[in-house]
């Protein structure tokens, strides 16, 4: 019977590590993925976005996975991944 106890004495810092491990790291990032994916999915043509890269325009077409923007005084057009935009401007931010 000593035995378990020690077993258990062993263990259960561990168990406690690997808790706390997944409410500080692996919680918070499921959350961000949500949140991610939601914005993501409300995307529509004439939002203003950030792309990762870090170009600045607004969604001229828009499909499942790609999209084409406009960014600059000329009006380039690029099309890229949906996942590469990192945020929508809002209109009352500006």
């Amino acid at each position: 019977m000593g035995n378990v106890g020690g077993m258990l004495a062993t263990f259960l810092p561990l168990v406690i590590m690997f808790g706390l491990m997944y409410l500080l790291l692996i919680l918070p990032e499921k959350k961000r993925t949500k949140k991610y994916n939601a914005m993501l999915s409300e995307l529509k043509v004439n939002d203003e976005i950030i792309t990762r890269g870090g170009l600045v325009g607004k969604i001229i077409t828009l499909e499942d996975e790609y999209m084409v923007i406009q960014s600059g005084p000329d009006r380039t057009r690029f099309k890229m991944l949906k996942t590469s935009v990192s945020q929508k401007i809002n209109k009352s931010e500006e």
